[in-house]
């Protein structure tokens, strides 16, 4: 975790974390689901995700690929910090217009950093990757918001990612503990 806004874990968890049943994209049952859109949507809490997303980067990055639909926001909020530009990748290309999958400035022979929300299997991410490798883009590593994998495991090894979460699961379960003291 990045260390700079110390109570942004309990605040993400406060604002997202819905209990209930839930299918999950990897077509898991969760009885929890981190509604990333709720802090996406409001703009001081995406704003810390943001801050604190910057301080994982790479440095040699040179585009931001935010996924569909999640990530956009999030590599938007991080490209306006950092004046980065950012690239959107599509589950699909479109079927209309370019036909793209990728929309933004060119990829191939770039450093890009993927930017996701969420990150449980890493399937979307996988996907994504595949698509901006096959265009020459050089990706190593994936910078999400939450990692709900279990802990100490990276699930995108297997593809050649590092990943480096701004919280994981484990610190979003330690926040709600204290709350709850």
């Amino acid at each position: 975790m990045t260390t700079t806004d110390d109570a942004l874990a309990a605040d993400i968890d406060a604002c997202c974390r819905l209990t209930g049943e839930f299918t999950l994209r990897s077509g898991q049952v969760s009885t929890e689901y981190f509604d990333k859109y709720l802090f996406e949507a409001d703009p001081l809490l995406l704003a810390r995700v943001a801050r604190e997303m910057v301080q994982l980067l790479p440095q040699d990055t040179e585009l931001l690929a935010g996924l569909e639909l999640g990530g956009v926001p999030i590599a938007t909020a991080v490209s306006g910090i950092l004046g980065t530009p950012a690239l959107f990748v599509r589950k699909e290309p479109k079927t209309y217009g370019t036909a793209k999958q990728a929309e933004g400035p060119p990829f191939a022979g770039k450093r890009v950093t993927i930017i996701e929300d969420v990150i449980t299997t890493g399937g979307a991410v996988r996907d994504a990757v595949a698509h901006l490798r096959e265009g020459g883009a050089v990706v190593e590593v994936v910078c999400c918001a939450i990692d709900r994998s279990p802990e100490g495991e990276n699930p995108l090894a297997d593809v050649g990612l590092e990943v480096r979460p701004v919280l994981t699961k484990a610190q979003l379960d330690a926040a709600r503990a204290a709350t709850r003291g």
